[in-house]
């Protein structure tokens, strides 16, 4: 699997895909993008799925397996350097996170609100058992395991999926504003360039996988709170 001119169409496809799917949303409820921004967990998810459907096509038709795509192997654990990774790897997606934030928006923290906004709390309770398993499943099949294994210079194996990597991330939510765009973008490319440059090294894709699924649950958490909340505001 080197160098498939294929690779020019589906590392971009999530970008697509969450693009349309909020477009059509807004469509259909006829609502602007800005007022269902906060649905975008939800879409995620549905987008998550389509893109393992994808990953499953790929597999089949490569006549492998998923496990055999990102280069799963069982290998000794050891919980120390496992943790010292998973850390280093938390840390590198906050510290993103807050300096993209600090450049465009020059404020230190700074989190996007509607990251975290209410939606029905029965939603965001069982997106926390959907959301972390399928994007971990999703994004780390298509550009490790798909895209990093697919290109034979080392730097361009790395770069080159892990641009497309955070640029999937300026369009959730999707907003037509160059601001939000760019400080998505800003705010992942520090973890996708780290994530893509350990995998090449052929570091454990479990290491890998365990910290991506830690960051996503942490954000489900954080939308459950928020939804309870607002559901004790609205009750008083």
């Amino acid at each position: 699997m080197k160098d498939n001119p294929k690779i020019w169409l589906l590392l971009p496809i999530r970008c697509l895909l969450f693009i349309a799917a909020f477009l059509f949303c807004s469509l259909i409820t006829r609502k602007n993008l800005t007022e269902i921004t906060h649905w975008w967990s939800i879409l995620a998810s549905m987008i998550n799925l389509v893109t393992i459907v994808i990953l499953w096509i790929i597999c089949r038709r490569g006549k492998t397996t998923y496990r055999e795509m990102i280069r799963y192997k069982k290998q000794p654990k050891n919980f120390l350097y496992g943790f010292v990774f998973i850390a280093i790897m938390l840390l590198t997606g906050i510290g993103g996170m807050y300096f993209a934030g600090a450049l465009c928006y020059g404020e230190f923290p700074y989190l996007a609100p509607m990251m975290i906004a209410p939606i029905p709390p029965y939603l965001a309770v069982l997106n926390i058992l959907i959301l972390p398993l399928t994007t971990t499943i999703a994004e780390d099949g298509l550009y490790l395991g798909y895209g990093v294994n697919h290109f034979t210079s080392k730097w361009t194996a790395i770069l080159i999926p892990a641009f497309f990597y955070a640029l999937q991330h300026s369009f959730i939510p999707t907003l037509f504003d160059i601001k939000f765009i760019m400080y998505r973008f800003l705010s992942f490319l520090p973890l996708t360039i780290w994530i893509c440059f350990q995998y090449h090294r052929k570091n454990s894709i479990s290491y890998i996988m365990t910290g991506h699924w830690i960051l996503n649950m942490a954000t489900t958490i954080q939308i459950v709170i928020t939804s309870l909340n607002n559901i004790c505001a609205l009750s008083r």
